[in-house]
């Protein structure tokens, strides 16, 4: 796959900086369009699922679907208060302890978007039970004086999503990038790469289609309609995994930065189906390509709803230090490699093979 490093980069770099939560995917997949502009098509259905065709489709042949979501956790906010500032609720799950005093950027309402931060009570004035506690309460905060103020000359408004204020940044010498959203904005840019190489390609025995699917973050939502609409044979998704190297006993670590994805054989949602894992282990080693496993204890994807409906399924997680933080972790050579093992799976995806799954 004939790709630089810059060129992850880049598109990295517009996936992560797109404002995107649950719900409100608009801004990633503009970036997916502009992308595939000239080589593939995109739709887009009502729950905001990208749905990606390339020219090459053929129409006759099995159809390998890969996935990716392209949300990111945020929030929404729930009320105006009367000195301005705002309740809200999450849209997915942040880290505990992440939220209090990050910068975000707040959509007003009419589509602009506003600087704010998540203020949190100085320690200077926390009650007896919230010292016990070690917490307290967090509000939404564009520094607007009054409610009115809030409505009018800030233009907030119920409903109406944030998400962290984290700019993307690469470094050129050690491939490190730092950013927002990796989880699944990583996973995004390695399928648009993958998607990208193998819309070239006369000679695959499969269809292969994509979708940039919606609401991940609040209950794999989108994807089932993704499902729908292609009707695939098959699924290779792309996820932002957490990478646990840095807090998980060196014996136990399945997800570490610079190793190539992880595949995991079991999470909340999905126990792998065996064969298909298998399969898609012995493509990357037979192609020199780095990859790693796992059994996860927590968390789920998008490929537990598709699996249940009976389509195999099979999760490329790309490594990402902190996820459901305000800034995440993770090297381009992972979303390479994740990129090219898809890309060597499609290439293989024989009747045969389809058959023994």
């Amino acid at each position: 796959m004939n790709v630089t490093n810059d060129e992850i980069a880049a598109l990295l770099g517009a996936l992560s900086n797109a404002k995107a939560p649950s719900g409100f995917e608009e801004e990633t997949l503009a970036v997916a369009r502009e992308f595939c502009a000239g080589w593939a098509g995109l739709e887009e259905n009502t729950l905001r699922d990208g749905l990606i065709t390339p020219n090459n489709f053929t129409g006759e042949k099995p159809v390998l679907m890969l996935d990716a979501h392209g949300d990111e956790v945020g929030g929404m906010v729930k009320a105006v208060l009367s000195n301005g500032t705002m309740s809200f609720v999450e849209l997915g799950r942040f880290s505990p302890g992440t939220l209090a005093g990050q910068g975000v950027w707040v959509r007003a309402t009419d589509g602009s978007w506003v600087r704010g931060v998540i203020g949190v009570k100085p320690p200077h004035f926390w009650t007896e039970a919230e010292r016990a506690a070690g917490k307290a309460g967090m509000i939404l905060d564009v520094g607007a004086r009054s409610r009115e103020e809030a409505l009018e000359r800030f233009r907030m408004g119920m409903g109406e999503p944030f998400v962290p204020d984290t700019t993307f940044s690469y470094d050129v010498e050690t491939g490190v990038a730092f950013g927002k959203a990796f989880d699944c904005r990583a996973g995004v840019c390695a399928m648009l790469l993958a998607l990208r190489e193998l819309a070239g390609r006369d000679d695959l025995p499969v269809d292969v289609v994509a979708s940039v699917s919606s609401q991940e973050e609040v209950g794999e939502r989108g994807v089932a309609a993704a499902v729908r609409h292609f009707s695939p044979a098959a699924a290779y998704l792309f996820e932002g995994c957490p990478a646990d190297d840095t807090f998980t006993p060196a014996d136990e670590v399945g997800a570490a930065l610079g190793s190539g994805p992880m595949f995991r054989y079991y999470d909340c949602c999905m126990i792998t189906h065996p064969r298909y894992q298998r399969f898609v282990l012995g493509a990357a080693a037979e192609e020199g390509l780095p990859a790693q496993t796992s059994v996860r204890e927590g968390g789920g994807t998008n490929g537990g709803v598709i699996h249940q409906l009976d389509v195999p399924s099979v999760v490329a997680g790309i490594p990402c230090r902190y996820i459901h933080a305000g800034t995440s972790v993770c090297r381009l050579e992972d979303v390479r490699a994740a990129a090219q093992i898809a890309v060597a799976v499609a290439e293989r995806m024989t009747g045969e093979v389809l058959a023994s799954l």
